[in-house]
């Protein structure tokens, strides 16, 4: 009975231990991960500044996201934010630079610096749309997902609508001139593909669809072409005729109106 109770204390004393010793860990490798402790707001902010200066910008997101978990309300809180936006966008993280500049604007939506929030909102998005493009091969046209400009598209326009003075909007207006005709590109590209298939209506559709929401783009001319070739394919004389003299009063020098390739069936 001794022996038994001898080689429990020994058992309970064991466990004891193993215990202190995970306590022990556990708290160390809490202060460890805990970089940022005891660190206050101004200095946090002097760090990010600096890693921000010498273009380290992992560095820089590290310190910034940890001001703004610490330090929510704080004086350097918001630009703060402003500078986590910048430094996700340089660093290439489009998508978390657009979530940020998503909060901003809803946190803040009459900061002064607002319009640049927005802009980089829209910049972020052109970026992951140009590198989109940049992947993709001229086959299976219809498959290509362009959300990302229609996202970039739709941010720069709503900056010019919010704030038409801003120092960013003449760049924005550019960047939308691009956008315009690659969108409506885009849809016409499919609505050729609809047309080689004989999907007739759904090319019309496309057409119309262009000329509705992008009246501006030069692709407005072969949207007008797309649906008198459509027509004529669903046997709709009457209303092929009908966009054939628009064509011919709006581009009579188009390229598809040569050799009477659009001439209506009588």
């Amino acid at each position: 009975m001794r022996a038994f109770s001898a080689a429990n204390r020994f058992g309970a004393l064991a466990l004891s231990l193993a215990l202190l010793a995970g306590c022990a860990s556990n708290n160390s490798t809490s202060e460890d991960d805990d970089e940022f402790a005891g660190v206050q707001e101004r200095e946090l902010y002097e760090l990010a500044r600096t890693a921000l200066d010498s273009n380290r910008f992992p560095i820089a997101i590290e310190r910034l996201e940890a001001l703004d978990t610490r330090y929510p309300f704080g004086p350097h809180a918001e630009q703060a934010q402003l500078e986590l936006i910048y430094a996700y966008y340089e660093n290439n993280n489009w998508e978390e630079a657009r979530a940020a500049a998503s909060r901003f604007i809803r946190l803040h939506p009459d900061h002064p610096q607002a319009d640049y929030a927005y802009y980089l909102r829209g910049l972020a998005a052109w970026q992951a749309g140009r590198f989109s493009l940049e992947r993709l091969r001229l086959i299976d046209i219809s498959k290509r997902d362009l959300g990302a400009s229609r996202d970039a598209y739709n941010d720069f326009r709503e900056l010019i609508q919010r704030f038409p003075q801003s120092e960013y909007a003449p760049d924005a207006q550019q960047r939308i001139v691009y956008l315009r005709e690659l969108l409506a590109r885009h849809e016409l590209h499919v609505a050729d593909y609809y047309l080689r298939r004989g999907a007739f209506l759904a090319a019309v559709e496309r057409g119309r669809w262009v000329i509705e929401n992008y009246p501006e783009a030069d692709a407005t001319r072969d949207a007008l072409a797309t649906m008198v070739e459509g027509y004529q394919g669903l046997g709709m004389e009457d209303r092929a005729g009908e966009v054939l003299t628009v064509l011919r009063e709006n581009a009579p020098d188009h390229e598809q109106l040569r050799g009477g390739r659009f001439r209506p069936k009588h």
